[in-house]
């Protein structure tokens, strides 16, 4: 009986024959180009041992044969069902990258983007997204469900959205290792404007994270499932059990309710250079499938205060970064979208007490995400009159 190996293109994986021992490839190079500073500052370290010459072992390295697949109609279903998959556990340790902060870059004299970090701002905005329904009636919240890397921070966006209106520092969506995914089912969590009081107009939805290793247990077809509402609340991903019909608890016809009504890619800002090549490809096969779904995209970029010393110490200076505007067309290209698309984040993470800016670049997120929510609601609703508001 042929044998055969378990290879991964761009994410998904499936079978090819098994081939005869050749001889070892030079290293892959990075799939974004990076600046000079960025290059010194991810400069590989060479190691001194025969073994290692020999193979000339790079310290950053990436999956082998990572061109984007080509596939064929009558293989699509079986694509559709391949397991997003990123590189093992074992190269992972091996090439676990070394971020360091680039050149020291002057700041910009001006605010590339304008935004107010002052507190009525912050209420302003808190108000707003406290009022927010969605234009079509028959639905009452517009469910948002965030897609992104193991460790990008996508149940950190969640606790810390939720700790602003909450008024302290509180982790309801529980938070995995940066090599681990602690999120392994779908998890739904409904946005409250005050303890206690009536839920906002807004659901974040959690799911494991892209690349969480060879037994993620995410397909593509399975989340293609989850944005049509198929998938049922706390269903747990495997990879011998994807989502079908017979699942328990499937939505077999499921109403507009169900459905995800706007998709936000979530990267983190000081992984953007070393993300390895097939994720580039993973994601923009995702946004082509969620596109032919009518359903909008927009993407967080994360842990910018880890590339900036400046947004660090004080998170105003965030839109006055070079560096935090470089790696957002970085992500850019990453993901296949216009950096209008994309806004960056800092999420509470080691911090007890709130901060007014911190607060403001959170909120000022969601009141992004809601922007493309409603745009759902308005191509899929026959009339409307301007979004309803309590």
């Amino acid at each position: 009986m042929e044998e055969r190996n378990k290879c991964s293109f761009g994410g998904f994986s499936f079978d090819t024959p098994k081939l005869l021992p050749s001889a070892p490839s030079t290293s892959a190079k990075p799939a974004v180009s990076m600046s000079a500073g960025a290059k010194d500052a991810l400069s590989t370290r060479t190691d001194n041992s025969s073994t290692e010459r020999r193979e000339k072992k790079p310290l950053f390295t990436f999956p082998g044969a990572l061109a984007k697949p080509a596939i064929s109609p009558a293989a699509g279903a079986k694509d559709a069902l391949s397991t997003v998959t990123d590189v093992s556990l074992t190269e992972r340790m091996e090439t676990k990258p070394l971020f360091a902060f680039p050149a020291a870059q002057p700041k910009l004299e001006s605010q590339w983007r304008d935004m107010d970090w002052t507190e009525e701002q912050k209420t302003s905005l808190m108000k707003t997204i406290s009022s927010y329904r969605p234009i079509c009636h028959e639905v009452t919240q517009a469910r948002v469900l965030l897609l992104g890397p193991v460790g990008s921070g996508k149940s950190s966006f969640i606790s810390s959205v939720q700790s602003v209106f909450n008024g302290r520092v509180t982790n309801r969506a529980m938070v995995g290792s940066s090599l681990t995914s602690f999120t392994k089912k779908l998890q739904s969590f409904h946005i409250h404007s005050q303890k206690g009081k009536d839920p906002t107009g807004l659901v974040l939805c959690d799911v494991v994270g892209l690349g969480a290793g060879e037994m993620t247990g995410l397909t593509l077809y399975d989340i293609l499932s989850v944005i049509k509402g198929h998938v049922p609340e706390g269903h747990k991903f495997s990879p011998d059990q994807p989502v079908r019909s017979e699942t328990v608890g499937y939505v077999k016809k499921p109403s507009l309710k169900d459905k995800i009504h706007c998709v936000a890619f979530v990267v983190d800002a000081s992984k953007v250079l070393t993300y390895p090549k097939g994720l580039s490809t993973t994601f923009q096969q995702l946004r082509e499938h969620i596109s032919e779904l009518g359903v909008h995209q927009v993407a967080l970029l994360t842990h910018v205060d880890q590339i900036c010393p400046e947004t660090a110490n004080d998170v105003t200076q965030v839109y006055k970064s070079r560096i935090i505007r470089e790696m957002m067309s970085k992500a850019g290209a990453l993901l296949g979208m216009s950096t209008s698309y994309i806004v960056p984040v800092k999420n509470y993470s080691s911090e007890l007490d709130l901060d007014t800016s911190t607060d403001v670049l959170l909120l000022s997120a969601v009141d992004h995400i809601l922007q493309y929510a409603e745009l759902y609601f308005q191509d899929n609703t026959p009339q409307h009159t301007g979004p309803k508001t309590d």
